[in-house]
């Protein structure tokens, strides 16, 4: 295990993230959910979760180093999510990167959180160059970039409202299902009929790239309303609203020329989804599994690819970014 081992720190929301990487290789992807602790609330509380990621960073990261036979000592680069997310568990993880990299005299590197995205979708395909599509859809973004070159993100399109996992977690609140909504939903939709419900597809027929699904949420509390089976509604939500990612991005593909795409995020995970994109003619790059949701591997993935390219380490003033547009992370 040698080369540039670069230690990656997750904690823009829930999820405390910790990866090692090696040579452009995952050694080490551990992460601490906390999806029980804000299950009764429903989504994240942004304290709760700041105060997890204090108690579990420092244990998390020591038994990371742990498995891969390595001392902190052995690192060649530490990174960590600079932003967006909330801006107390961002702190947790950034505070934790830099006081570490200070105290070992290491470079550290502040991370995008949808270009880590980019980077654990691409761990299946390390060799892969630009250009091509990015579809990042999670339960904070939904967001389609053009990639033209490595550390340029060109915006298409992004959600005007809900972003697509935010609307999965929001219809299966309003259906009685647990959190988070998109393992509820897809579990629930295999009982279902997706033909049953009327729903319409958000944007179709419209300019442009961008995304809508709080609309989705609305009429999925009339359906239910109205007597339909929620196994019926989970069905039929999930067809349009993949057939909203899957079809923008078609679309995209065709109105560009670029026939490579990428998706990442949480969503990425959702099997009709994956079967509806891989059923095109494009060329498609999805996460390997236990990279689609938030961790620390993807982080480490981008900073060594970043280190590589730049070498060039970012200063210890690095501030939190809680809103950080991906075009503006060059």
């Amino acid at each position: 295990m040698r080369g540039v081992l670069v230690l990656g720190i997750e904690t823009s929301c829930d999820d405390t993230g910790v990866g090692l990487v090696a040579d452009g290789r995952i050694v080490v992807n551990r992460v601490a959910s906390q999806t029980l602790l804000h299950a009764e609330y429903g989504g994240v509380v942004p304290e709760l979760a700041s105060r997890e990621h204090t108690q579990v960073l420092d244990r998390l990261v020591t038994a990371a180093l742990d498995e891969a036979g390595a001392a902190a000592g052995d690192l060649d680069l530490i990174a960590a999510t600079r932003g967006p997310g909330l801006v107390g568990p961002l702190l947790v993880g950034l505070g934790y990167a830099k006081g570490l990299a200070w105290s070992l005299g290491k470079p550290f590197l502040g991370v995008h959180h949808l270009e880590g995205h980019v980077h654990g979708a691409l761990a299946g395909a390390p060799q892969l160059e630009p250009p091509f599509l990015v579809l990042v859809a999670s339960g904070g973004h939904t967001h389609l970039y053009h990639v033209p070159r490595w550390g340029r993100y060109e915006l298409l399109g992004a959600t005007r409202d809900d972003a697509a996992g935010e609307a999965f977690d929001k219809v299966a609140r309003l259906l009685g299902l647990g959190y988070p909504g998109g393992p509820e939903i897809e579990r629930l939709a295999a009982e279902g009929d997706p033909q049953a419900v009327p729903f319409t597809v958000p944007m179709r027929g419209r300019q442009g790239y961008d995304f809508s699904f709080s609309g989705l949420k609305t009429a999925a509390l009339r359906f239910k309303d109205e007597g339909y089976a929620p196994a019926d509604i989970a069905a039929s939500f999930q067809r349009v609203a993949v057939a909203s990612l899957a079809g923008t991005l078609e679309r995209a593909a065709r109105d560009t020329g670029v026939r490579r795409v990428v998706v990442a995020g949480g969503v990425a995970a959702n099997r009709a989804l994956r079967t509806a994109l891989t059923a095109t003619d494009l060329e498609v790059h999805l996460p390997p599994p236990g990279l689609t949701s938030d961790n620390g591997a993807m982080i480490a993935l981008a900073a060594a690819h970043r280190w590589s390219r730049e070498g060039r380490p970012d200063p210890l003033t690095l501030s939190a970014e809680p809103y950080w547009p991906l075009g503006e992370a060059a």
